[in-house]
């Protein structure tokens, strides 16, 4: 896939124990968005789906679905689509692939961190916010603005969010002191507002872009142990442990846009150098690859956000007709489809993989009579899931 923004790699790093700050479930090694980008152009994905304008266009582009969603919001529509899916892809002979866990977690990692793009902003707006806000006085753009702070012709990189987070941080401390020097009140930004000057900026500093922007995501193992080198985690709790100088990460609720999440930087800068400064904590520098992997980590810590109810699945296995194919513990005669019998059940990413994999699509009930498909909504299938998994554990008992 065509990348207007080209980053160097990051290396995997070996993941430093930090206990309990850790307890809610994030990406494991075989969750990797990276990987699962590739699964998502290995396996054809792409030739229905596009990623921000990048793809196929048979079915919706992935990269402007309605956000948030969870990991089982896509696991949902996954299956609840894949009838319609099944069916369109034999229309155009493309075989249905088959999903391994590893990459079922992988391509949903992939997936959920596509809220990275937003929706386009507006120009003229853009226009206003940029005399508005008093960035004129410093910057220059187009051949027109301040000289004080660096003149923001042809900088591409402001299509990319990630790169606008990273500059914000970096810079936020310098642009803030200069600002009080001049005696310009340092204005604060809504995710919506920093869109539409980002809008206007890129245009006005670079002319069109020659095509749509993809950015693969970050990952969120490196940007775990960047969160504790970095030393956000002295200030910043994630899920009851870490600092109290900030808030919670995980009570806060950051599965936010990236654009979102570079208005919040830019809007706290001076009170977390103050804090930092205070604590004698050297303001880090983080590079785009290094902010990317801590927006990925970000994400991660409420990836599995709503656990489910094996009571609950048990009740939904009879409701949606799943035990009219499905056995368990070697009832009703059919041990290939007994569910106790299912390898691979035993992780989120593995569940979704057998379901993806169904060999019936379309289930026929005694009699010959078809059964309408099943549908589930997002907790309905977080239950399901839980019920699997806790069948997929029963299996390994002797």
């Amino acid at each position: 896939m065509r990348r207007s923004v080209k980053w160097t790699a990051v290396a995997a790093l070996m993941v430093v124990p930090l206990g309990a700050a850790w307890a809610q479930p994030v990406f494991s090694p075989s969750q990797d968005p990276l990987a699962g980008s590739r699964v998502f152009g290995g396996k054809g994905c792409v030739k229905c789906h596009s990623v921000n304008g990048v793809g196929g266009k048979i079915g919706p582009d992935l990269g402007r679905i309605q956000r948030p969603r969870s990991f089982y919001d896509l696991a949902t529509a996954m299956w609840n689509h894949l009838p319609k899916m099944t069916d369109r892809m034999q229309q155009l002979g493309i075989p249905r692939p088959k999903l391994d866990s590893r990459e079922a977690g992988d391509l949903i990692g992939f997936l959920y961190t596509l809220n990275y793009f937003d929706p386009p902003g507006s120009v003229e707006a853009g226009r206003k916010l940029f005399s508005d806000k008093k960035c004129i006085l410093c910057h220059t753009v187009g051949g027109i603005g301040g000289v004080v702070g660096p003149n923001l012709d042809f900088t591409k990189q402001f299509a990319s969010p990630i790169f606008v987070a990273s500059a914000l941080w970096n810079h936020g401390p310098q642009m803030a002191e200069t600002m009080k020097a001049r005696g310009i009140d340092r204005p604060a930004f809504t995710g919506a507002e920093l869109r539409d000057l980002l809008a206007f900026l890129v245009p006005a500093s670079a002319g069109p872009r020659e095509g749509p922007l993809y950015v693969l995501p970050g990952r969120a193992d490196v940007g775990r142990q960047l969160f504790s080198e970095k030393r956000c985690i002295e200030c910043h709790a994630v899920g009851g442990a870490g600092g109290r100088v900030g808030p919670d990460l995980v009570e806060l609720g950051v599965r936010r846009s990236p654009l979102e999440f570079a208005a919040a930087i830019w809007n706290k800068v001076p009170a977390m150098a103050q804090a930092m400064q205070a604590r004698g904590v050297p303001v880090p520098q983080l590079r785009p690859e290094e902010m990317a992997d801590l927006v990925a980590y970000l994400y991660s810590v409420k990836y599995f956000a709503e656990p489910g109810s094996v009571s609950r699945g048990w009740a939904l296995a009879v409701d949606k007709g799943c035990l009219f194919c499905h056995g368990v513990y070697g009832e009703r005669g059919k041990p290939a489809s007994d569910l106790t019998r299912a390898k691979g059940l035993d992780s989120p990413a593995g569940v979704v993989a057998s379901l993806w994999n169904h060999a019936m699509v379309t289930a026929a009930a005694p009699g010959g009579k078809k059964r309408p498909w099943p549908e589930f909504r997002p907790q309905e299938m977080a239950d399901i899931g839980a019920l699997l998994q806790a069948l997929g554990r029963a299996r390994q008992i002797p």
